[in-house]
């Protein structure tokens, strides 16, 4: 027996996404957007209303990264996402966050979130979807595996629970993606 919840905004599972931007003065700020993820094969989405000033920041500089929260990173990540740049100026810094700007586009790398995606503006839609190109993911060495690939179980990344409004952390491996199907042909 199923029960039915109506229309919900519940996807599973849901990547806990920390947008990190330099304000006009190079100032950096970062916001947890909870609603983001691939759009193509080299570009990444996440809905931004316009009242962020994440929103601007991306809108002037045209750049922004995208990194993943992790198990050890909640209390900050949940805070940037609480917390407005547009009532607090500081809230990069009270988040405990330090900023290293990155190679490839005018946007920061935060140290203390061991993966991103470092994006060049594509467009911003009128419903408020910012689509970015994928211009290069850095990832932190401990993030990494013995052939030097990420590893996701050492990169811990957070999932966001809408129906609970909670954080997890990913599970367990439970099986080889274009492979286990391949059993039942």
């Amino acid at each position: 027996m199923r029960k039915n919840f109506g229309a919900k905004t519940w996807l599973y599972p849901m990547p806990v996404l920390i947008v990190g931007t330099y304000d006009e003065n190079g100032k950096p700020d970062a916001m947890n957007a909870a609603w983001g993820g691939i759009y193509d094969t080299n570009l990444v989405m996440v809905c931004l209303d316009d009242s962020h000033k994440t929103t601007e920041n991306i809108k002037k500089t045209k750049a922004f990264t995208v990194s993943f929260a992790t198990v050890n990173t909640v209390v900050p990540c949940d805070y940037v996402g609480i917390v407005s740049a547009n009532d607090e100026p500081d809230k990069f810094t009270k988040a405990g966050f330090h900023a290293v700007k990155s190679e490839f586009v005018n946007a920061p790398v935060i140290e203390e979130l061991p993966m991103a995606l470092e994006c060049k503006l594509l467009k911003f839609n009128e419903d408020g979807i910012c689509i970015g190109e994928i211009v290069n993911v850095c990832a932190d060495e401990s993030v990494l595996d013995e052939n030097g690939k990420i590893d996701a179980k050492k990169l811990d990344p957070i999932i966001y629970d809408s129906t609970t409004h909670a954080y997890w952390n990913f599970g367990e491996k439970v099986g080889k993606a274009f492979s286990d199907g391949k059993k039942l042909k």
